[in-house]
């Protein structure tokens, strides 16, 4: 036995020598040279033939032709890839087969002949194959499901009409041979018939789609791969399966009938639109079982209302047992049940009912914001859900408002509230019908059967001792206007609602805005303390209020209100509501004038305008006429002279009291009244040495204010000018002759008057020193531009005009220049008034730069001591730049 073990051992390794060259042996001669007889053209995608690739290499998994006109298959059969010509006799190309794993490559060596001689018989041959029947093409072949055999089961014969010349050997390839499942189909070689080693199971593999090949034993294709389709036949062999083992469903009680409550579904695996599976649907019980509600449509598997009798309050689960069974329902058809569970959801088919229909409680007058009752009530659909939440309602009794009732979302209870206090002198009991229901709306069914639910709540008022009532609240007493002083009427009363009395009570004044009258203590009657004026009421108003209050003898009080009615007298003229009008010549004929009374309209329009006493000129050149009640149109002649005129205007009013006003007139030059503003004309052509001394100091001023808004000159900041410094300020205004009515000063201002206080801006100001000179700096809108820049535009000031500044792009009037400059000045001048400690200093901002000379005016400042009127006589010998300053300023 010792031995036995090395002899034993080296006889495996002897087997496994032998058993390695045996298969060695085999697999060289499975790769060997492989030869196929082919004719001279081969066309695309023809089958030449078919190697075996897996006594080659078996576990090869890559394979590769070394010739592109040819691919290989995984089964081993060779195509044509393109179509091929085979000029020679003879054509190789091999076949590469690798196990990337294993790293292992084999070849097969593919030679392809073809002679002429047998060519042309075949061709011959295949001349006279035509004419007979041929069997190779695809033969109708079916297996039934399931067979029990005998097996290998046979199914059919394959044979090709190349049989009769050559001789042929058939294989087969495909699923269920050399695919899953293996070996499941297998052919002779050399008859040709299929057979089946198994069943088959029709719902895994309902076809088997096989290829059949035909070769000669030198491996020459005699016809192209032959596909063979076998079909599986079914048989009644599943159930019929519900695609859910429990149904849920859920359907509202007050469903009409036919209602769908939810859809059954079965599915079967056996073949479509046969008899194995067409399906019928059944119920086979129902839990509870009376009465039968439901039904299910035998095809669509549908559950739907059959019954009226659905009523959660009495089942609110039911449940069926469905059957589904295939073969229609036939006896001997498969079936299959599935539970399906139907849930009744509550539908508001259950009025809620009060527990007591009839209410008596008791109240104290003057009591409110309290609660009074609880109304309980019962309700037997869901708790909590809006079918049996309470929604109370007063029906009757709450016409003032003085109840109010609600739900407890707890209890669902009706809670009955006073909000409005009751009067016992005016009301002893009420009754109040209330009524329930539910937040949701009733079905339609159980509103049919629902009577409305109503409760009687009978509330008595007790009575209190109370205090006195001012009633009414409001009391009206009628006063003339201007009464005299000390003028006396009856004023507020109140009373005690118990003895519906006066006497015993006291009043006070609580409130009179003009303090226009007193009150006395007793008797409530009211006492004028001023002459009454119904125009000077805050707000004007014929109606005056004074607040009183009453106080009894245990302290009680109630507040109310006094209204005089002050009736109008007619002590207030109209009066014209304009002071200047502007008519612009010849652009507008007429300008309108209108009044107003203050008085009410009993006393006041229509007005009668008239001219009061005027002058002959202006008689001759102004008109008035009647618009309507309140206005009257001022005409002029066309031969009036542009000018300010004061025409003094009379207008009355219904009653003839009347009111005269000199009104101001501007004829002017315009297109738009906004154009003009009313200037100061001076009454000659010379100025006296006062004027010229105020245009100068008004210039200095300007311009020292001017130097320490742009310059920033503040105490001892200074900055020199050059001396010719007025001729770099009187701006040339490219007109043939001087403008007209010009006043302007010498640093680019003009002054004009409007009301005795306005100025307008002349077109230009100096900003700062450029190339020896003051540069100049036009204002417009949206940004600043110098005067060479604009050199080839007018820029001119008319006083008539409004002190426009006219430009190609821009136009601003006079008003926004004056709204523009006048706060920005006075901010400055407060902030420059100001020394280095942020304190007020009266004289800082008058600290002038020094300009080359003295002035022979001397100081400007307000702390100035000199007042003679002597040393003006340098005024009448100016210098001529100053002397054509004035004749500009001057000239008409």
């Amino acid at each position: 036995m010792a031995g036995a073990g090395p002899r034993s051992s080296l006889r495996g390794a002897l087997c496994r020598l032998l058993l390695t060259l045996v298969v060695f042996s085999f697999a060289c001669e499975a790769c060997k040279k492989v030869i196929f007889n082919t004719p001279s053209k081969l066309e695309a995608d023809k089958m030449v033939g078919r190697v075996n690739l897996e006594e080659c290499l078996r576990s090869a998994d890559l394979i590769q032709s070394s010739d592109p006109d040819f691919r290989v298959l995984g089964d081993g059969s060779v195509y044509t890839a393109s179509a091929v010509v085979l000029s020679d006799e003879k054509r190789s190309f091999t076949i590469w087969l690798s196990d990337t794993r294993k790293q292992i490559q084999k070849e097969i060596t593919v030679l392809l002949e073809h002679q002429k001689k047998v060519l042309r018989k075949r061709q011959a041959k295949e001349t006279v194959l035509r004419r007979a029947k041929r069997r190779w093409a695809p033969i109708p072949c079916s297996m039934q499901e399931n067979s029990l055999g005998p097996f290998p089961l046979f199914l059919q014969q394959v044979q090709s009409d190349a049989a009769q010349n050559y001789t042929i050997f058939y294989s087969i390839s495909g699923r269920g041979v050399d695919q899953e499942p293996l070996n499941l189909f297998f052919i002779e070689k050399n008859t040709g018939n299929l057979f089946c080693t198994g069943p088959v199971d029709r719902e895994e593999y309902d076809v088997f789609d096989l290829i059949a090949y035909a070769t000669t034993a030198d491996g020459y294709s005699a016809d192209l791969p032959l596909p063979l389709p076998i079909r599986v036949e079914d048989e009644n062999d599943n159930h019929p399966i519900f695609t859910e083992q429990i149904y849920n469903f859920e359907v509202p009680e007050s469903s009409r009938l036919g209602t769908t409550v939810g859809v059954v579904c079965a599915t079967d695996r056996d073949e479509p639109d046969t008899m194995h599976t067409r399906l019928k649907y059944s119920i086979l019980e129902q839990i509870p079982r009376a009465p039968g509600l439901f039904s299910v449509h035998p095809t669509t598997g549908a559950i739907t209302i059959v019954s009226q009798y659905l009523d959660r309050e009495v089942v609110d689960k039911y449940k069926l047992i469905l059957k589904v069974q295939d073969m229609d329902g036939q006896f001997f058809g498969l079936m299959t049940t599935s539970t399906c569970l139907i849930t009744v959801a509550d539908s508001n088919d259950n009025a809620p009912v009060f527990l007591q229909n009839v209410y008596t409680v008791t109240v104290e007058e003057n009591t409110y914001n309290v609660e009074l009752l609880r109304l309980p009530v019962e309700d037997k659909d869901v708790v909590n859900s809006a079918n049996w939440r309470a929604n109370f309602t007063i029906l009757k009794g709450n016409e003032n408002a003085h109840f109010k009732i609600s739900t407890d979302e707890k209890t669902n209870e009706g809670v009955l509230c006073i909000v409005k206090p009751l009067n016992y002198e005016e009301t002893q009991k009420v009754v109040l019908e209330i009524g329930v229901g539910n937040e949701a709306p009733f079905t339609r069914d159980a509103a049919v059967r629902t009577t409305t639910n109503r409760a009687l709540v009978t509330v008595h008022v007790k009575d209190q001792d109370e205090g006195p009532e001012c009633s009414p609240a409001a009391q009206h007493v009628r006063i003339k206007e201007n009464s005299a002083k000390g003028t006396s009427v009856n004023g507020y009363r109140a009373y005690d609602p118990e003895t519906k009395s006066s006497s015993g009570l006291r009043y006070k004044k609580l409130h009179d805005p003009e303090e226009w009258i007193t009150i006395d203590e007793r008797s409530g009657s009211i006492r004028t303390l001023k002459i009454l004026d119904r125009e000077a009421a805050t707000p004007r108003n014929a109606l005056y209020n004074v607040t009183v209050m009453a106080i009894d003898q245990d302290g009680r009080s109630c507040t109310g209100t006094l209204v005089l009615n002050i009736e109008d007298v007619n002590d207030n003229a109209p009066a014209i509501l304009q002071d200047y009008v502007v008519i612009c010549k010849p652009k507008m004929g007429y300008g309108d004038i209108s009044a107003f009374d203050l008085d009410e309209p009993i006393h006041g329009a229509p007005f009668e305008f008239s001219l009061a006493n005027p002058s002959p000129e202006i008689s001759r050149m102004w008109t008035l006429s009647r618009v309507n009640d309140t206005a009257a149109r001022l005409s002029y002649h066309k031969n009036a002279a542009f000018d300010e005129y004061n025409i003094p205007i009379t207008v009355r009013d219904r009653e003839g009291q009347f009111a005269t006003k000199t009104l101001k007139v501007n004829l002017c030059d315009c297109t738009y009244p906004s154009q003009c503003v009313r200037t100061l004309r001076s009454a000659g052509t010379s100025l006296g040495k006062w004027a010229i001394l105020a245009i100068l100091l008004g210039i200095a001023l300007l311009f020292s204010v001017l130097l320490t808004l742009v310059c920033g000159v503040v105490g001892a900041r200074k900055k020199g000018f050059p001396e010719d410094l007025a001729q770099q300020n009187l701006i040339i205004s490219n007109t043939e002759a001087p403008g007209d009515d010009k006043v302007c000063s010498a640093n680019g201002f003009v002054t004009q008057t409007v009301n005795n206080s306005s100025q307008g801006f002349c077109g230009t100001m100096g900003s700062g020193v450029k190339n020896g000179g003051l540069e100049t700096i036009e204002m417009v809108k949206g940004g600043h531009q110098t005067l060479e820049s604009n050199r080839s535009h007018h820029h001119t000031l008319d006083s008539c005009r409004g002190g426009h500044m006219d430009m190609e792009n821009s136009r601003h009037t006079y008003s926004e220049w004056h709204n523009f400059t006048q706060p920005h000045l006075h901010e400055k001048l407060h902030q420059y008034n100001k020394n280095e400690d942020h304190l007020s200093s009266q004289d800082y901002v008058l600290t002038y730069n020094y300009e080359g000379r003295g002035s022979p005016g001397g100081s400007v400042g307000c702390c100035s001591e000199k007042q003679e009127e002597e040393g003006l006589d340098f005024l009448n010998n100016l210098e001529p730049k100053f002397t054509a300053l004035a004749e500009t300023c001057t000239k008409r």
